[in-house]
């Protein structure tokens, strides 16, 4: 596989990322990309040809193997690597489609005829619940990987002699894994650094969550100041909470006006996307 193309692709999203989502990705790349390229392929590339069982019987070597590997280390962290990184893709996508969005915009009506996005990479509206759920769904797939490995290898750790007894081994006989010391090495350091982009990902969405609380219920306070000085102005406070606190598009009107102070809002509405 290409990684280098995949790496590419992922370091636009580090523009786009909070500190916490940068020294995730450059925790995955050197740690756990690096690692994997570098070290994990070669390490387990023998691991068949060098499993050897005490009987001549054919087949059972292959089936001892199957039975004891049923997915090797190299394939599940290929797949992890993948599924955990995607998440950070669907975000530049999601960016790209506001740049789009936005180009398009101008197009149709002008330069100087406001903006539909003030900013298609900040985090608001739609492209803040697409990261937060990218955040979710990472520390998901790395629990849920840790618990794989340790459900078909018990404290991740591999014996150096297991004990095979599948058909069409005649009886009991005992099977040797390859260099086991040094597959456990590198299985405790993949499973050490999983458990640490984890604890970034939980940290970086208890940050986004908490920014945003602190976010609304500021807004809130200032609402309510205001409304105690000025009480019929309720209406046109909440207008521009509603402005300032999203992502705007205009609907409702043939003429488009910019966003500006001293133009009416009325065709201002707030978008998801």
């Amino acid at each position: 596989m290409n990684w280098s193309i995949f790496k590419g692709l992922l370091n636009g999203a580090n523009k786009y990322s909070t500190a916490f989502g940068r020294i995730w990705l450059s925790l995955v790349f050197i740690f756990r990309v690096l690692v994997y390229l570098v070290t994990a392929e070669h390490v387990w590339s023998d691991d068949h040809k060098d499993f050897d069982c005490n009987t001549l019987q054919p087949g059972c070597s292959n089936v001892c193997f199957d039975e004891f590997f049923p997915v090797s280390h190299v394939r599940l962290w290929a797949l992890q690597l993948i599924l955990v990184t995607c998440p950070s893709l669907l975000v530049v996508m999601h960016v790209a489609y506001r740049e789009v969005q936005e180009k398009r915009y101008r197009e149709a009506y002008g330069e100087n005829n406001g903006r539909l996005y003030l900013n298609p990479g900040k985090k608001r509206g739609g492209l803040w619940w697409t990261y937060v759920c990218s955040l979710v769904f990472k520390a998901s797939v790395d629990i849920a990987f840790l618990y794989v490995f340790h459900s078909l290898y018990p404290k991740y750790i591999l014996p150096p002699v297991v004990k095979c007894h599948a058909d069409p081994c005649p009886n009991i006989v005992d099977c040797f894994i390859s260099k086991p010391s040094e597959k456990n090495i590198f299985t405790l350091f993949m499973v050490a650094t999983a458990a640490i982009c984890i604890l970034l990902n939980l940290v970086e969405l208890i940050y986004l969550v908490s920014k945003r609380c602190h976010k609304c219920l500021a807004a809130r306070k200032a609402r309510a100041m205001y409304t105690g000085h000025h009480p019929h102005g309720t209406t046109s406070s909440c207008k521009q909470d509603d402005l300032l606190s999203g992502d705007l598009i205009f609907l409702g009107s043939d003429s488009h006006p910019p966003l500006l102070p001293d133009r009416p809002r009325d065709h201002v509405k707030k978008t998801i996307l």
